[in-house]
């Protein structure tokens, strides 16, 4: 009996194989991408976006059911899982409207007030996921999480950032300019 070697996927194979991952977990990564997309877009305008937090989160309550109903075996489950997402989405949704009322929102700038929605959100998406029994959704939670410090360090850092960027294209463009001289020998 002769052994078979294993096969090695062919660059089609591979790129239908992303495809597909991308395909199923596609609502995931609209999550993390709006949620993101709002603070950058608040960030860069200095504009507040409370309509836009209104929005998302049930749509994020909408993805956390979607999530969760095949791990609900019966109508019973599926009911309860509706249910305890409307009522855990509305909780959130009521914190940020809170966030949002004008003595509080006249409190915090647009930058402060965008991270504060992107947490309650992180928050909510995190144990929605618990709820749902949908690790899917808890993770698009904890990396929204860690995306608040990461965001608020970036802004802060932003000149920091930029000069190190700077010194390593000097750096990068002597070492190159030294490598291409001519010798002399």
């Amino acid at each position: 009996m002769t052994e078979r070697a294993p096969e090695i996927l062919s660059h089609e194979t591979q790129h239908h194989g992303v495809l597909s991952f991308l395909l199923r977990q596609w609502p995931y990564f609209a999550m993390l991408g709006l949620a993101l997309f709002g603070v950058a877009y608040t960030s860069m305008t200095r504009q507040g976006m409370t309509t836009y937090w209104i929005v998302l989160a049930p749509i994020f309550g909408l993805i956390s059911i979607a999530a969760g109903w095949p791990e609900a075996e019966n109508a019973e489950e599926k009911w309860r899982l509706v249910r305890t997402q409307i009522l855990h989405w509305g909780a959130v949704l009521a914190a940020m409207c809170l966030i949002f009322i004008g003595d509080v929102k006249q409190m915090m700038n647009s930058d402060s007030s965008a991270l504060t929605v992107l947490t309650v959100l992180a928050l909510g998406s995190f144990t929605a996921g618990i709820h749902a029994e949908a690790w899917r959704v808890s993770l698009v939670g904890l990396l929204l999480g860690l995306a608040v410090p990461a965001i608020a360090w970036l802004e802060e850092s932003t000149l920091l950032i930029l000069l190190i960027v700077a010194v390593i294209a000097v750096f990068a463009a002597f070492v190159l300019l030294r490598d291409r001289r001519p010798s002399l020998t």
